[in-house]
């Protein structure tokens, strides 16, 4: 009997998209998590500030950012495409002008039927916090839940299972926020899960996501002065919301709104639509080792 290549079968179990989704999941979020320990002590000695705080917002997007291309191109032992920096900017300036309009578009809707009123205006400076949020959280919630968990559970079980596993996911990481309820996490799994992973497809990059992610964040917060995904935030147009939740979203935000889902859901299906046509969804594995075919159908 020969005996059995020990060496082999480890990085074959390694090299399985559920084994290196768990890996890498664990290390951006532990890295998140480290960077946060570290920022919490930075307050208690020097005291918090809007310039630290979108100090250490930069950080943990530029850490979370080095360990997935560190994981990716030494764990995984592949070139990093997805950050790739030919076309990054023109990807990422794409994706800010998408997630600029999905927010514009969604508040303009409540606006006309009168459920967003405009207050008065707030320094420029009410800008930094929420820059802060919009980068941290665009950056490495996308590393998480495009790069790694949708990019390795497409690899496995294609990408039909990837989209709904992501979106619902994405959904339920929300649920914990403040004034957060189940339609507001349904909510986000349709308008933003949806979109995020079609575009994803598209571009089969990070930047394109991140920009959107960003500007979806900034804009609702920081320019509109809306509660972006239940976070109370100032903005320059200082607002307020009334009326029914299903028009405002409530105290959660627009995002929870009718509008945003229908405005938001409509561009995510659009986008889809153009991956399906492009070609680029992907079959689960056993397909295509039954079919003989690649990664795409």
């Amino acid at each position: 009997m020969g005996s059995i290549d020990t060496e082999s079968l480890g990085r074959r179990i390694i090299a399985h998209p559920f084994v290196l989704m768990i890996i890498s999941a664990v290390m951006v979020i532990g890295s998140v998590i480290g960077i946060g320990i570290i920022g919490n002590q930075i307050h208690r000695q020097v005291g918090g500030n809007m310039w630290l705080s979108l100090g250490l917002s930069c950080a943990v997007a530029v850490v979370a950012t080095g360990v997935y291309w560190l994981f990716v191109r030494y764990v995984e032992r592949k070139p990093v495409t997805d950050l790739a920096t030919g076309g990054a900017l023109r990807e990422w300036g794409t994706g800010v002008v998408l997630g600029f309009a999905a927010m514009a578009l969604s508040i303009g809707v409540i606006a006309v039927l009168g459920g967003y009123v405009i207050t008065g205006t707030n320094p420029v400076s009410v800008l930094v916090p929420v820059l802060g949020m919009a980068i941290m959280a665009g950056v490495w919630e996308e590393i998480l839940f495009r790069g790694i968990l949708f990019r390795f559970t497409e690899q496995w079980l294609g990408s039909w299972f990837a989209l709904v596993f992501t979106s619902a996911l994405f959904g339920l990481a929300h649920i914990a926020n403040p004034a957060a309820t189940w339609l507001s996490s349904a909510a986000i799994a349709l308008e933003a899960g949806i979109l995020l992973g079609a575009l994803y497809m598209l571009t089969r990059r990070l930047w394109a996501v991140i920009g959107l992610h960003m500007a979806w964040n900034f804009t609702q917060g920081g320019i509109f002065g809306v509660a972006v995904s239940g976070g109370e935030t100032r903005g320059l147009i200082a607002s307020q919301m009334q009326g029914h939740p299903l028009l405002t979203g409530g105290d959660f935000g627009a995002e929870a709104s009718l509008p945003a889902m229908v405005v938001c859901t409509a561009m995510g299906l659009a986008a889809l639509f153009l991956a399906w046509q492009r070609g680029h969804f992907v079959s689960a594995s056993w397909q295509r080792f039954k079919s003989g075919r690649g990664a795409r159908d």
